[in-house]
């Protein structure tokens, strides 16, 4: 199921563009790690964009920034990361199930590392908030749903590119309002997070393809061996 016939997580003609992108955001990842390293304030860009230590939004947009924050909670991004992987598995994609797993796992595992590397805090010493685990996380599940449609609809390079891209800003942009809004996160924790996603899932989603070939090769090397 998982060998050469079964369609690659990363399309081929998607990797010359989303690996120099996925270096790029990995650059700003760390410069905006560097720029707040130890802060406990919003910076110039945060103050300039909004105050995100006030909780300004009223209903019925606090619903909704409510019901977005929660998909990244603990119990609600397990929900959809159940759902996502029966998706996958429901359309015989289960490299792309694989994905969703690792994917998820080292995006948030990134974050919550740099989280500790970094130090900015928010309301208090103990809340880490660079980068944005929710916006690293929905801007992770935004980007594998892209990269599973691209492969299916057989998108060339500057289309499924364009997807990939388009579906990364509006999953980060919704989680990053939500959270800014909530005063969970400065703006510039979003930015961190949307990169961190941007970085992470083209490099595992390379991974997860050059992993599953490689276990086919052997599978296959096996076989010739024993028909021998």
């Amino acid at each position: 199921m998982t060998g050469r016939s079964a369609p690659a997580v990363l399309p081929p003609s998607l990797r010359p563009w989303l690996g120099p992108i996925g270096a790029l955001a990995a650059l700003v990842v760390v410069a905006l790690g560097v720029l707040y390293a130890g802060h406990s304030e919003p910076g110039r860009v945060d103050r300039w964009i909004i105050q995100p230590t006030a909780d300004s939004v009223r209903p019925p947009w606090r619903h909704v920034a409510l019901a977005l924050d929660f998909l990244g909670e603990p119990a609600g991004s397990a929900m959809v990361i159940v759902a996502a992987v029966a998706g996958c598995l429901l359309l015989r994609r289960p490299r792309a199930a694989v994905l969703v797993v690792v994917g998820v796992g080292m995006t948030v595992g990134t974050a919550t590392l740099l989280k500790h590397l970094v130090g900015r805090t928010i309301h208090g010493d103990g809340n880490l908030s660079y980068p944005s685990g929710h916006t690293a996380f929905f801007t992770a599940l935004a980007l594998m749903a892209a990269l599973l449609a691209s492969g299916r609809l057989g998108l060339g390079r500057t289309a499924g590119t364009s997807l990939v891209l388009a579906a990364a800003l509006v999953g980060g942009a919704a989680m990053g309002w939500a959270q800014v809004a909530l005063g969970a996160h400065y703006p510039t924790d979003v930015l961190g997070g949307w990169c961190t996603a941007l970085a992470v899932i083209p490099a595992t989603a390379w991974l997860v393809d050059r992993m599953a070939d490689r276990l086919v090769d052997r599978t296959a090397d096996a076989g010739q061996r024993e028909r021998r």
